[in-house]
């Protein structure tokens, strides 16, 4: 054993570190509650009137979203009783008949389908219109308000012109071409003008987006790129796009969901007698046939809950490709 004088903490018993150990938790435990202090009346009192305004808002999401989230998963185990009355419980039966009928994959390849047109190119346009509006131009709050306008404008507004202009018979766009398409009741191309409508309905959006993000691109950048002699489309390309790139992003993620989720488009233009439905019929619209229409809640509800995985697994992949693709700065 070594002498007093050369013994190293190091070479300190077991007992002994274990005791000291325990008194700095102790002595760190009592240092926080020290640190702790009491909330006086004022701050009692901001922290109640806080509470009573965000009340409101989490009452509207427990009620209006966490709730049905929760009964139509429950939903989904179980089958619509007699008359529509009362549930029984049938295990993995729904999602079993959901995954082996042909509709249900149909309906995701439209859905998917009008995916690829509308995000794409709803979000090229947006941005080409953005850049032109961003930049000093007679009459340019005119020109937002126009392109902004569709998404203001009625749902079923929306539906009865584009109908009209669709329609074989008489009208707009058969008349100027002389032509005799069916444009929305062929099931070849219906998909494609349906999807028209949609990047047409959500253009002014993204621009509105594309705008607010444009305007907090320092200008310093782009003078000092012309004073190196960096052209427009250079400018563009190594300036404006990757320090838009976060809102470009969010617009991205946000749409791909927004068409994975179309229904109000697709039902108001599309008649039930349209035999270009079930090749554009969504997912959404599926759900909405089967639990309203035919009265099978249990049936509808398990093929939200499919595609509520599908855009959760999609989403985790995108956040995945956001920290490679977006420039953090």
């Amino acid at each position: 054993m070594l002498p007093a004088p050369f013994l190293h903490k190091n070479h300190l018993p077991d007992q002994t570190k274990t005791q000291r150990s325990g008194q700095n938790n102790c002595m760190c435990e009592r240092g926080i509650e020290l640190n702790k202090k009491k909330m006086t009346p004022a701050e009692v009192s901001e922290a109640k009137w806080g509470l009573l305004f965000v009340a409101p808002t989490m009452i509207g999401l427990i009620v209006l979203n966490f709730y049905p989230i929760i009964k139509t998963i429950y939903q989904s185990f179980c089958k619509t009783g007699d008359f529509g009355r009362g549930n029984k419980f049938v295990g993995l039966a729904n999602y079993a008949a959901v995954i082996q009928a042909p509709e249900t994959w149909q309906s995701f390849w439209n859905t998917i389908k009008y995916a690829i047109i509308e995000v794409p190119f709803g979000i090229i346009i947006a941005l080409i219109l953005a850049v032109l509006l961003n930049k000093k131009i007679k009459g340019r709050s005119v020109y937002r308000t126009i392109f902004f306008l569709p998404m203001v404008c009625a749902p079923a507004a929306v539906a009865m012109v584009w109908k009209w202009l669709y329609n074989q018979q008489f009208g707009l766009l058969n008349n100027i071409f002389h032509t005799k398409i069916a444009w929305i009741s062929n099931p070849k191309i219906a998909w494609i003008f349906i999807g028209i409508i949609g990047v047409w309905s959500i253009i002014g959006y993204n621009m509105v987006l594309f705008i607010s993000g444009l305007q907090e691109i320092p200008g310093d950048y782009y003078e000092a790129a012309e004073i190196d002699g960096a052209s427009g489309f250079r400018q563009f390309w190594s300036i404006t796009i990757p320090l838009l790139s976060p809102t470009t992003f969010f617009i991205v993620q946000t749409r791909i969901i927004g068409a994975l989720t179309i229904f109000d488009l697709m039902f108001m233009v599309m008649d039930k007698t349209n035999v270009a439905l079930k090749k554009v019929q969504s997912v959404v619209y599926l759900f909405y046939q089967y639990a309203f229409t035919n009265g099978n809640k249990g049936y509808g509800a398990t093929l939200v809950v499919v595609l509520l995985i599908f855009i959760l697994v999609l989403t985790v992949i995108l956040q995945k490709i956001e920290k490679k693709v977006v420039y953090q700065n």
